[in-house]
């Protein structure tokens, strides 16, 4: 059975940092991650969605360190649901994500150039090109053409 999560967001705001009697360092924050369709009228539409983060101990830590508001983060967890009890003892529940790996993709201060920062900002997209020629017939006397340079185009898949 799996229960693992891997979310995109940005924080809503920082991290809110405690350490318990046990020494234990936790860290909590909101991710918000955002989807955008078409409705029916064909308008864009954007559905944000916002999720509790819950990390512990040396990852807790480096969300206090590293974390602010508005941060692009990637972030991988699993989902828990706790019941508890609030002051007026009435039953509660919180559906939270429980995080074990974080990487910050970028900030909103730098403008997508992140400090610490291990992807690139924007890449271009990767091109097709026809393979190299031969530049040999091959010496195991396999003597199989090779296709044209250029090829067809009518046989892609897309």
């Amino acid at each position: 059975m799996v229960n693992k999560i891997t979310l995109v967001g940005r924080l809503g705001a920082d991290p809110e940092v405690r350490t318990l009697e046990s020494g234990a360092m936790v860290a909590k924050f909101g991710l918000a991650t955002s989807e955008n369709y078409r409705d029916r009228n064909g308008e864009w539409q954007e559905q944000t969605e916002w999720h509790d983060v819950v990390v512990w101990r040396s990852l807790a830590e480096r969300a206090q360190e590293y974390l602010k508001k508005g941060s692009l983060v990637y972030l991988e967890g699993k989902l828990t649901h706790r019941k508890w009890q609030d002051k007026d003892g009435n039953p509660r529940k919180t559906t939270e994500v429980v995080g074990s790996y974080f990487r910050m993709l970028s900030s909103r201060q730098s403008n997508g150039g992140g400090g610490g920062n291990y992807f690139p900002n924007e890449e271009p997209a990767p091109t097709m090109s026809a393979p190299a020629p031969k530049a040999e017939a091959s010496s195991s006397g396999d003597d199989t053409p090779t296709p044209p340079a250029g090829g067809d185009d009518d046989d892609l898949p897309f």
